[in-house]
């Protein structure tokens, strides 16, 4: 679909884009609950949505494989194809999603009224711990680092996320991935991840016990990754003045 001016901005403000997608893999049921928590996050009454409403557009594409998933696949698609492998060159009939979904994001890359800020893809992860991100690796030190600061902003705000289990690298076989082609191709300003989430549990700091996911936590994740982008455009100064005191989204 085209790209078109999004009502909810204030008037005259450039258009910055937030893209999440999920469950590619369609295993990997975690990442829908993390998403729906992203969603209802987003679209609530509490204060810290708003403001993201009023600043920023959110894009968010939450099922990329629904045929593999009504097949009860672990990680292909209904042509047997692992759809994360196929960013660099999807095809309209082998990849229909992939496909469209990287048509929108490139409209927008050419768009000069758009600025895509941020793409994240949600993912579940078989035998790790925690949430946890991957990211690229960047020859500019100075991107590099700057990559670095959403993942630090959601360590704090969300207890079962690791920052020491988020890693950033240019692993060949993962080139055909979101993560890596968007890495790619997009330019300075925009960043882009990988978010697992564990299938079965994670460490708090004070506990040595593991605390078992459920469907509940997966989808806190979802509205603390949400509000975590306040945090990050306030640091950059997107978001001026002091919000009135709001509730923690946990």
């Amino acid at each position: 679909l085209p790209f078109s001016a999004a009502a909810n901005l204030r008037p005259g403000a450039e258009q910055k884009v937030v893209f999440i997608t999920a469950r590619v893999h369609p295993g990997e049921t975690p990442s829908s609950f993390v998403c729906q928590g992203i969603i209802d996050f987003l679209v609530s009454h509490h204060p810290i949505a708003k403001v993201l409403r009023d600043h920023l557009v959110f894009k968010i594409a939450p099922m990329l494989n629904p045929d593999g998933v009504y097949l009860g696949n672990y990680r292909c698609s209904l042509m047997g194809f692992d759809l994360n492998r196929h960013w660099a060159n999807p095809s309209p009939w082998a990849h229909p999603t992939l496909h469209g979904v990287k048509e929108l994001i490139i409209d927008m890359y050419n768009n000069p009224k758009i600025n895509l800020e941020f793409y994240i893809d949600i993912h579940a992860h078989s035998t790790m711990m925690n949430g946890f991100m991957y990211g690229n690796i960047f020859e500019d030190e100075e991107r590099f680092q700057r990559q670095a600061v959403f993942p630090k902003l959601l360590c704090q705000n969300a207890e079962d996320f690791s920052y020491s289990s988020t890693s950033f690298n240019r692993d060949a076989v993962k080139a055909g991935t979101g993560r890596r082609f968007l890495g790619g191709l997009l330019n300075d300003t925009s960043y882009c991840y990988t978010l697992e989430v564990s299938f079965y549990s994670y460490i708090l700091a004070e506990a040595a016990a593991a605390v078992p996911y459920t469907e509940e936590a997966y989808m806190k994740l979802g509205r603390n990754v949400a509000r975590t982008f306040l945090d990050y455009y306030k640091l950059n100064s997107l978001v001026e003045g002091p919000l009135a005191p709001t509730p923690k989204a946990r």
